[in-house]
């Protein structure tokens, strides 16, 4: 059977898998094995490649910061850094229109700067920040979608862990994709704030006000997340900067989290082991999707169908604008249905040496780097858009007397801002790329 076939079969069986709730990285693992099978023709060689396939992907030593941002996340919920984030930003803006809403946007942006997992952040946001939305009056449609809104910053917010599989796929530096990843991530969050303080104007029934908070407890409040600052900038700055690998990053993030949340008397008991228990199952779901991928992406090589796709675009004569909108356009209606580190597994293999080839006036590291935080953010959307988005689902489970017709309503004013930023970020490659030209 001609490989390239057996290639383009590939795809709509693996969706078919998905939809049959096969777990994503043991689909791709099963049809990139029995692929490979029938394009080499003889089980021998497949064998002999199943043998140092396991150990090629995790002997991949950039891969060991997966685990440590995952415990870094784990000991920030623990130590109660969620609440003091919230609190803080609700001291100072709650009282305005629409500001508890903004209160729990800037917290996540604060929390995923120490998280890395979007839904990890809008879990433990939502489980501090939808009892006081609730109770400041706002809809439910308004506080769920915010919410749900707000989790995706904790994947495009340094430290992110799909932004780090990206790096590796592409062999781009972590610290530069870190780097190029704040300025969107800060337009994100200002966008989702926007998003709030439009939506309680047309809508002023959909929000209410808390009281100002008096000026000696905004301070407290404030002191209160200094140490989520400075683990920030410690990290982040010190990979940046050449001070930290970004494995040793994640490493003094993990301890410096770890010694607040024990200060915070968040590690008493059984907690440091279910937070151990939490990163061991957050890490193995991780690099089965890994291993699946790598098995899937041989496959995809062996049938040459990157390349064969890659030829067919250049010889479309389509400028590189249009070849990249038709990317972008393909990731928002695939993220619908698959989850944003799948897909980044899926298609990066197939879209970079696409992309590559294309001249948008950049150097090829900053084209790689531009399109690899576009890739983020579209597939961050899916996070938030019906009717698979994950982040919905976390946070509607915390709110059973809201209908998820009411979180999907909620929800879309906050997608039609992210499709405004990544139009913006298209258009002008120089907000993405800022922060490398310094």
């Amino acid at each position: 059977m001609d490989p390239l076939y057996l290639a383009a079969w590939s795809f709509p069986i693996l969706l078919v898998l998905i939809f049959l709730r096969v777990p994503i990285g043991l689909s791709m693992l099963l049809i990139g094995l029995v692929g490979s099978w029938l394009v080499y023709g003889n089980i021998m060689p497949l064998l002999q490649q199943m043998k140092t396939m396991a150990y090629g992907q995790f002997s991949n030593h950039s891969l060991s910061i997966v685990p440590l941002f995952l415990l870094m996340g784990q000991f920030a919920a623990l130590g109660g850094m969620s609440r003091a984030l919230f609190k803080a930003a609700e001291a100072f803006i709650g009282h305005r229109k629409g500001g508890v809403g903004m209160a729990a946007i800037g917290a996540c942006a604060g929390f995923g700067s120490i998280c890395g997992s979007s839904l990890a952040t809008a879990a433990t946001m939502g489980q501090v920040a939808l009892p006081e939305l609730r109770r400041a009056g706002y809809s439910g449609a308004l506080a769920t979608g915010a919410l749900a809104a707000g989790g995706t910053l904790g994947i495009l917010i340094p430290p992110s862990i799909v932004l780090v599989i990206y790096a590796i796929l592409a062999e781009q530096n972590i610290a530069k994709m870190f780097a190029a990843a704040f300025v969107p991530g800060i337009i994100a969050a200002l966008g989702y704030m926007l998003v709030i303080g439009i939506y309680v104007r047309v809508s002023p029934g959909s929000a209410g006000r808390i009281p100002p908070m008096p000026w000696p407890e905004r301070m407290k409040a404030l002191t209160d997340v200094w140490p989520v600052a400075v683990i920030f900038v410690v990290v982040i700055g010190g990979i940046y900067t050449g001070i930290f690998t970004p494995t040793e990053g994640a490493a003094v993030g993990a301890v410096a989290t770890g010694l607040l949340a024990w200060k915070n008397g968040g590690l008493e008991g059984k907690k440091v082991l279910r937070a151990f228990e939490a990163t061991a199952g957050g890490t193995g779901m991780v690099f089965m999707i890994v291993l699946g991928a790598a098995a899937y992406n041989s496959f995809l090589a062996l049938s040459q169908l990157p390349q064969e796709l890659a030829g067919w675009v250049g010889n479309q004569g389509l400028s590189p604008y249009a070849v990249l909108w038709a990317i972008l356009v393909f990731y928002l209606v695939f993220g619908c249905v698959m989850d944003s580190l799948s897909m980044i597994l899926l298609t990066i293999p197939i879209f970079f040496p696409m992309v590559s080839g294309l001249d948008f006036g950049l150097t090829p590291e900053e084209t790689a780097i531009w399109f690899g935080i576009l890739v983020l953010i579209v597939v961050e959307v899916g996070l938030i858009t019906p009717p698979v988005g994950m982040n919905l689902f976390v946070i509607q489970s915390m709110a059973p007397d809201i209908s998820i017709r009411e979180t999907y309503a909620g929800v879309w004013p906050f997608v039609a801002s992210d499709l405004i930023r990544v139009a913006l970020l298209v258009v002008f490659p120089a907000i993405t790329l800022f922060v490398l030209r310094f």
